[in-house]
């Protein structure tokens, strides 16, 4: 008798061998209908499986995690079988799948076209509604090598040749096409119903440029229309929000190619740099962070010390002087410690907390920058707190307490939050990490988190809490983090004296809120889709007059409230007032003032608010109180 022990914790039994299929099907015709595969253990296997011992097993259906991956796998073998009965003579390579969707890369004579992506999507649910079986055989590689190689595949002769000589290879087909794949799959074609091919890039074969320049087609996937509806209109509505897009039209900043991956910042981008590092400069001020400074060229003996210069030496820009080999910092934390290393400490000054605007550098390659997100120049707003062990947990619970503040007023309530454990490969004593981790999970608890665990994602050198942010259309930024080091205190001999008069090593605790600040802002723009809040818009009120009889009291309006401590506009041009008030609505101003005859004589405003929302007339002073209320209460 075969036992199968199911998720709720009830036992099947089967006289013999038994397939997933066979266990969905004895449990419900609905769930035998629903099942894309089955896990086992760990392991995610296909329909078709057959059990051949006592299992634990679980079916996997489209609402799962597993499923949706299996969705997309097939899906991406679904695109290269309507490719190859479209296009005979092009050649299949690699169709993984990725964050939201998969993509396949093709070898071919000629581009494809956009009119050749809607005819391949066309062909694919064509393919789809006949529900053909998808079936999986096994072979020798040797035999796979020269199956390949007598359909003309030679990519994929190619990729099984690299296999171990002794090992088996899998392959899956479904109708006249059959691919190389590990699996698992679903069990037909019929269960893709729900995707869209959605752009076309060039990628080098094995991602070399070297070799020759393949064709990739993108798609996206989803168990429900829903779903699918859902996730397209959230890319047309990222679209309308894209910070590149948004940064030309109000003027805010630019790439420019004499200088890639680096931000121009222009005069009201800066602005926005400008509050967001001043808030961020209170909060140091506020929660007893002391604001230091460390050069921007460091010797690379120091990067040596600290591991950097043999694990991150490619991303790093690098000079000489006087034969002297010199890095541009990529973090800034071993600065810090040399700080903390001037003059002995005591028990009594930890925890102490350094809080850093550091410029720093990395050598991303090109065709990952993306606008201010991804850039190769940025600005952290890094803080390294010194403390001892038993000094964590508190750090924790003050550190997220105020990450939420920030967050919440730079306009985002939803975060999540998820602990980072130890990796396999790894330094220090177990005793270390465990107090590290309990004190980490501890922290989140009494700050009344929910979390995930992240098993195995931490640092080789300790456990880290990640903050991630979900913006206004649901996608999620990693921005802030909590880092456990004691590592990098040890490499650099930094001490303090204890209790006991004797020496001790520190635990430095890496910590970011908003992170980058290039990368920040950027995430700021999409949120509100540059309409930002009125204390950090960079214009924040713009005064319109009519007529020249206006222009001396729209003077009078600016130069109050500029002593009120705002930022104001004049515009004295003679033009319609409704060419005026149009152009500035577009600039996304949170207030226009409009003044004529009317409000010179009554000492009042016209005032209308962003989104054309008209607000009528004003006093000056209600104006002023509205306009500060809106700062204070970070609107």
């Amino acid at each position: 008798m075969i036992h199968i022990t199911l998720p709720d914790g009830s036992i099947r039994e089967f006289p013999g061998p038994v397939t997933v299929a066979e266990v969905a099907a004895s449990i419900g015709t609905g769930l035998a209908k629903a099942a894309l595969a089955g896990k086992i253990n760990d392991t995610v296997v296909d329909t078709s499986y057959q059990i051949t011992a006592d299992s634990p097993l679980a079916i996997i259906t489209a609402k799962d995690a597993e499923g949706l991956d299996v969705i997309r796998h097939s899906t991406a073998h679904l695109l290269a079988y309507a490719v190859k009965e479209l296009f005979p003579e092009a050649q299949v390579t690699i169709g993984p799948v990725i964050e939201n969707g998969f993509f396949y890369d093709f070898s071919y004579k000629r581009p494809f076209t956009p009119e050749d992506l809607l005819a391949i999507e066309k062909k694919m649910t064509a393919l789809a509604a006949k529900d053909e079986p998808v079936t999986r055989r096994v072979l020798p590689r040797d035999e796979a090598v020269a199956y390949f190689k007598g359909i003309g595949e030679n990519y994929k002769a190619e990729i099984i040749a690299s296999i171990p000589a002794n090992e088996d290879v899998s392959l899956y087909r479904e109708g006249a096409f059959e691919d190389l794949c590990r699996g698992p799959h679903v069990p037909s074609t019929g269960k893709l119903k729900h995707f869209k091919l959605m752009k076309l890039a060039g990628a080098y074969w094995r991602g070399d440029h070297n070799n020759e320049m393949l064709q990739r087609v993108y798609g996206t996937a989803w168990a429900t229309k829903d779903e699918l509806q859902n996730y397209l209109t959230q890319l047309e509505e990222a679209e309308k929000r894209d910070h590149r897009k948004l940064g030309r039209e109000l003027d805010l900043f630019h790439i420019d190619d004499h200088a890639p991956g680096l931000v121009f910042w222009h005069p009201k981008g800066w602005t926005v740099w400008q509050g967001v590092e001043q808030y961020m400069r209170k909060v140091y001020q506020d929660n007893g962070y002391q604001e230091v400074k460390g050069p921007q060229v460091i010797d690379k003996t120091l990067w040596e010390k600290t591991g950097h210069w043999d694990k991150y030496r490619e991303n790093m820009f690098t000079t000489e002087s006087e034969k002297r080999e010199y890095a541009l910092k990529p973090m800034n934390c071993p600065g810090h410690i040399l700080i903390f290393k001037q003059g002995i400490k005591s028990y009594r000054d930890l925890p102490l907390r350094f809080g850093e605007f550091g410029q720093c550098h990395r050598n991303e390659p090109s065709g990952g920058l993306h606008g201010i997100m991804r850039v190769r120049g940025f600005t952290q707003d890094d803080g390294h707190i010194f403390c001892t062990e038993d000094q964590i947990q508190a750090e924790c619970v003050a550190f997220t307490t105020l990450l939420q503040k920030v967050y919440k007023d730079f306009g985002f309530t939803e975060i999540i939050y998820k602990l980072a454990t130890r990796p396999e490969k790894r330094i220090g004593s177990e005793e270390s990490w465990d107090k590290a981790e309990s004190a980490l999970m501890a922290g989140l608890r009494a700050s009344g988190c929910d979390f995930q665990i992240s098993a195995g994602e931490g640092a080789f050198y300790g456990p880290k809490i990640e903050y991630t942010l979900k913006d206004a259309i649901g996608r999620e930024w990693q921005c802030g983090t909590m880092q456990v080091d004691p590592n990098m205190p040890e490499r650099l001999d930094a001490e303090y004296v204890g209790e006991d008069g004797a020496r001790h090593r520190p635990v430095m605790l890496h910590r970011a809120i908003v992170g980058s600040l290039e990368r920040f802002i950027g995430i700021l723009i999409e949120q509100h889709a540059g309409a930002l809040p009125t204390w950090l818009a960079p214009v924040q009120v713009s005064i319109l007059n009519i007529t020249e009889s206006q222009d001396a009291y729209c003077r009078e309006i600016a130069k109050l409230l500029q002593n009120q401590g705002l930022r104001v506009t004049l515009d004295l041009r003679n033009e319609k007032i409704t060419r005026k008030i149009r152009e500035h609505s577009m600039q996304k101003l949170p207030y226009i003032l409009v003044v004529g005859d009317k409000e010179k004589e009554a000492g009042s405003v016209a005032v209308r608010a962003r989104g054309n929302i008209d607000l009528g007339v004003m006093s000056l002073q209600d104006f002023q109180s509205k306009i500060a209320s809106d700062i204070t209460l970070k609107l």
